[in-house]
């Protein structure tokens, strides 16, 4: 099924860097992250779901307004996974993400993670979600890593309107879910269990492919 639409805009690639294009293919020592988040209650967002019929079903369904969920989110490059980290508030329970949520996760968990590489060599990629590009977060981002910074409002802007076709969309999303949900998980606990467990079962020769993909 294809949406219609009113009016396009073009995309001008052109207006990309060049070193950025060749860099997405070529370059190993590259993060891209992404969020992801998992129900249980069989919340199906409608932003990704369309139902096309002749006539009206007539059916409803009766979800809460704001249904828990588990916010994940995980760094990939070709050698690993940095994460999975859960979003949670003091008290533990998860959250939807905001800006300092994002900000106290990069400060306290990811950048600690990159000891053991030369940051000097290291882009990062990102979308252009509202919590990922808070000006103190791209500072803070810029101030890691110069400008190897892909990002909303960084060194190298990520294209508007461009296809969100990083690793984490075309092979972790599904990948990880379908293995998450095989054992029908019944609790949160027994959700983010399966997700590390997936998580550290990804070798890197399987990243590698993914990447050179």
């Amino acid at each position: 099924m294809y949406p219609l639409v009113s009016k396009t805009s073009s995309l001008n690639l052109p207006d990309v860097p060049p070193k950025c294009l060749s860099n997405l293919v070529e370059h190993p020592l590259e993060y891209h992250c992404h969020g992801l988040i998992y129900l249980l209650n069989g919340y199906v967002n409608k932003q990704n779901c369309r139902i096309w019929s002749e006539a009206n079903p007539q059916v409803y369904v009766e979800t809460p307004l704001h249904p828990e969920k588990l916010t994940v989110w995980c760094a990939l490059w070709a050698g690993g996974i940095i994460g999975p980290y859960f979003f949670k508030n003091d008290e533990g329970h998860n959250v939807t993400v905001n800006r300092d949520q994002y900000r106290a996760m990069i400060t306290n968990f990811f950048i600690p993670k990159l000891n053991n590489h030369d940051v000097q060599e290291l882009w990062f990629q990102q979308d252009g979600a509202t919590c990922h590009t808070d000006r103190a977060t791209i500072y803070l981002l810029k101030d890691t890593f110069g400008d190897r910074l892909i990002s909303r409002f960084g060194p190298v802007n990520w294209p508007p309107r461009s296809c969100d076709l990083t690793p984490l969309d075309y092979f972790l999303r599904g990948y990880e879910k379908a293995l998450v949900y095989a054992d029908k998980p019944q609790t949160f606990d027994h959700l983010e269990d399966n997700i590390r467990r997936v998580i550290v079962d990804i070798r890197p020769q399987m990243l590698e492919k993914v990447i050179e993909n």
